[in-house]
């Protein structure tokens, strides 16, 4: 006995192939001629029996599925049983591709079982034949199917009226439910159904602690079959006598709402459950002229798109979550009586599923994460490049072969930091500029686009700190003014002064190196945080205008940084820092993922009191201001500076509230 397989190379092929095996006789699979490598890999992987699985060089989308009258004549009459499971299993593939396999490589396929005599066609059609049927969707139904507009449920709608109008050979139909991964292993070779909200569970798992209820949707009912049934399944209802003619649903006969699918999925990921959900019956009173007006709003439509894109959920999938078809199967079940084949309770195998995905198919995993891959041959400027986070920086993106910018005032120092960087295989241009004086910013903008062209990031690090309370700056009104003169303004006009480039060339990146002290308020900077907390706003402003535009911000919440810059407070040497290295790499982070903010948990959640408590954290930062007093070169006591040494309780407060400037 011989059998001939069409997509044996498929996730399905393959496991039943290996079923085949089992049995006696030769294995025949169509392959495509260019996909002979594959095949060859896939076969080893397997271990398939190269003296029993033999492969057949053809093509679904040709007559005869592309066969040669010489291989026609080899197979003639040697085929006891025909399985058709090539398809194209893809609710996100364009209408005329799935026509093209779905409907017409059917045809194909039963041209050439009625050429080559085979026994019986055995076609693997799906649930997805029903449409979207309201109510119970017996094995012996067609013609009732509804909703078909979508092309995958159309196409395989038309493929299965194909096989049913065949009069050539006997056949049989198999429509399996939303077939996942193997219950044994976990094996899955496509992100598909229950796979598209994975990685929204994994985001909410890094998000929230498990135990945090969370808000859902109930849904429809979603039938979920592991592969290994499913092959099994077709697998010995194929070899059973007397079934010709007949329908077969490969279901779960209990199948679960989408609610508790995602649900028992959140267990096996460890995510929190969406305890409170919410029917999408519900809504159903909204007549739906004014739910398709509210979904077509702008804001709504790009809101949603948003979301899609974040989670990797296509926007066809989301008309499954009300899934209106329950399928009945008492013909499958009289098939497999006594077979001890039976599907097996998603929860049992859930965490398998969960743990292949993470380790094979999640799609963070292919995500070029490496700062070589974002900037090679970009231009990448980095103010304040000479010293300090500028400098770290610089080094890190010139070595990972960026166009490498660096802009500081002090030549001696800015030249020697280019060369050193150009020594170690970098192309670094130096430019000295005044960042503080409008007139400079504009000299060098017009300098960098005149001999780079253009600027793919600009890292704003340059910047200038003043520790000073405010009982003392009453006759230094010129701190204020020049902490905004460069903090602000001077980034302000750089940003100003590139962006038209980067709008018409629809990309670009701009990173403020911004402080923890706007989140935490600190005491005694005000003239330097209100200088920061300007080009937050502006840059939160920023966005909303240009990320339609592929413009991306990036502002980063900067944590104390031992830097020339925080020398004169001698406190600051003996409280806990971070080093420019590790200053670095924020803002490679941010170069890498391109967050909207970057901050330490510790300044998000002293933005985060004071905007549930503003009186406790008045105390707190009153306290801090107390404890903290103003340092000898505040003061402009220069006698002072060598024995300006903080008090153990200054050193334990600081360490309590690591990286905030005292």
């Amino acid at each position: 006995m011989s059998y001939f397989v069409t997509g044996a190379t498929g996730f399905l092929g393959r496991f039943l192939v290996g079923n085949l095996l089992k049995r006696k006789g030769t294995v025949y699979v169509l392959v495509r001629k260019d996909s002979q490598k594959k095949y060859d890999a896939l076969a080893k992987k397997m271990g398939w029996d190269p003296k029993r699985v033999v492969p057949v060089h053809g093509d679904m989308t040709a007559e005869k599925c592309g066969l040669t009258a010489a291989q026609l004549k080899t197979l003639s009459g040697k085929v006891k049983h025909f399985f058709h499971l090539a398809a194209i299993y893809d609710l996100t593939a364009d209408a005329e591709s799935q026509r093209k396999a779905n409907v017409d490589g059917t045809q194909n396929a039963l041209d050439l079982a009625a050429a080559i005599g085979a026994g019986c066609f055995h076609h693997t059609s799906s649930i997805a034949a029903a449409g979207l049927y309201p109510g119970i969707f017996r094995e012996d139904m067609f013609d009732e199917a509804e909703g078909l507009d979508d092309p995958y449920l159309r196409t395989k709608h038309d493929s299965e009226g194909l096989v049913r109008k065949e009069k050539r050979i006997k056949w049989r139909i198999y429509r399996p439910g939303m077939v996942v991964g193997h219950s044994q292993t976990g094996e899955m070779d496509k992100i598909d159904g229950p796979y598209y909200f994975f990685t929204l569970l994994k985001k909410m798992r890094e998000m929230m602690p498990p135990w945090m209820p969370m808000l859902g949707i109930e849904g429809g009912r979603i039938n979920v079959v592991p592969v290994d049934f499913v092959v099994d399944a077709m697998d010995h209802i194929a070899h059973k006598p007397k079934l010709d003619g007949h329908c077969f649903h490969l279901v779960d006969p209990e199948p679960m709402r989408v609610g508790e699918v995602l649900n028992t999925f959140a267990r096996a990921g460890h995510a929190p459950e969406m305890t409170m959900r919410l029917d999408a019956r519900m809504f159903a009173f909204v007549p739906s002229g004014i739910r398709g007006a509210v979904g077509s709003l702008p804001p709504v439509k790009r809101f949603i798109g948003m979301l899609l894109r974040d989670f990797k959920i296509p926007k066809s999938v989301l008309k499954f979550i009300t899934y209106p078809t329950r399928f009945d199967n008492r013909e499958t079940e009289r098939a497999l009586k006594g077979s001890g084949i039976a599907v097996p309770n998603l929860e049992s195998y859930a965490w398998r599923l969960w743990d292949y995905w993470e380790r094979h198919l999640d799609p963070d995993l292919f995500i070029d994460r490496s700062l070589k891959g974002k900037v090679k041959g970009k231009v990448v400027v980095v103010t304040g490049g000479s010293s300090g986070i500028g400098l770290s920086t610089a080094q890190r993106v010139a070595e990972a072969g960026a166009v490498t910018v660096i802009v500081a005032r002090g030549e001696e120092e800015l030249f020697k930091a280019r060369d050193e960087m150009k020594k170690a295989g970098g192309k670094v241009f130096a430019y000295t500029a005044d960042l503080a004086d409008m007139a400079d910013c504009d000299r060098l903008v017009s300098t960098i686009l005149k001999e780079h062209g253009h600027v793919d990031i600009l890292v704003n690090n340059a910047g200038r700190s003043i520790r000073r309370s405010i009982e003392l700056s009453y006759d230094r009104f010129h701190d204020f003014e020049r902490t905004m003169q460069l903090n602000y303004f001077g980034c302000l006009r750089l940003i100003m002064g590139f962006m038209p480039t980067m709008i018409q060339r629809r990309k670009g990146h701009i990173i403020n190196i911004s402080s923890i002290g706007v989140l935490a308020s600190s005491p005694r900077f005000s003239a330097y945080v209100a200088s920061k907390a300007a080009l937050d706003a502006f840059s939160r402003c920023a966005q909303g205008e240009l990320s339609g535009k592929g413009i991306s911000f990036t502002t980063i919440n900067m944590p104390l940084v031992r830097t020339p810059m925080i020398a004169p407070t001698k406190m600051y040497e003996s409280v806990p820092t971070l080093s420019p290295d590790e200053a670095a790499d924020m803002v490679v982070k941010g170069i890498i993922e391109k967050p909207s903010r970057i901050a330490t948990r510790l300044g998000i959640f002293s933005a985060l009191l004071n905007a549930v408590a503003p009186k406790a954290y008045e105390v707190i930062m009153s306290t801090a201001f107390e404890l903290f007093p103003d340092s000898a070169a505040a003061k402009g006591d220069k006698k002072a500076l060598k024995e300006d040494q903080p008090s153990q309780e200054q050193i334990a407060f600081a360490a309590l509230m690591r990286g905030v400037h005292w």
